[in-house]
């Protein structure tokens, strides 16, 4: 999630799964979605546990996933902090994929 004033100007962005809010300046890495919403490394880990290894998720019931804004049949990991906030499997393992291929983040696939 972006808050910016009412000129546009960026203030703040947070994960819109927990909202803990990222600092540019530290090493903290998002994904960001469609219209910019955003999910941390620590959400990622905790839905691709949930979706992948534990064979969790219940399967869209007609609500949108908050990264690609798309009502998939598949399942989906629903924020324990934000009741709204929901990602699918599809995002999960797309961002898992895009993060392992990139060194720099040092993220690994929960095992």
């Amino acid at each position: 999630m972006h808050k910016t004033t009412p000129s546009g100007q960026l203030i703040e962005s947070s994960c819109d799964f927990c909202a803990r809010v990222w600092d540019p300046e530290g090493q903290e890495i998002m994904i960001e979605g469609h219209q910019g919403s955003l999910l941390c490394l620590k959400c990622l880990s905790a839905a691709f546990r949930y979706i992948v290894l534990e064979k969790g998720g219940e399967e869209n019931r007609e609500r949108r996933c908050t990264m690609c804004l798309e009502d998939r049949e598949q399942p989906e990991w629903q924020s324990p902090v934000v009741e709204t906030a929901r990602v699918c499997l599809r995002c999960v393992k797309q961002a898992a994929t895009a993060l392992e291929k990139d060194p720099e983040t040092g993220w690994k696939r929960p095992t």
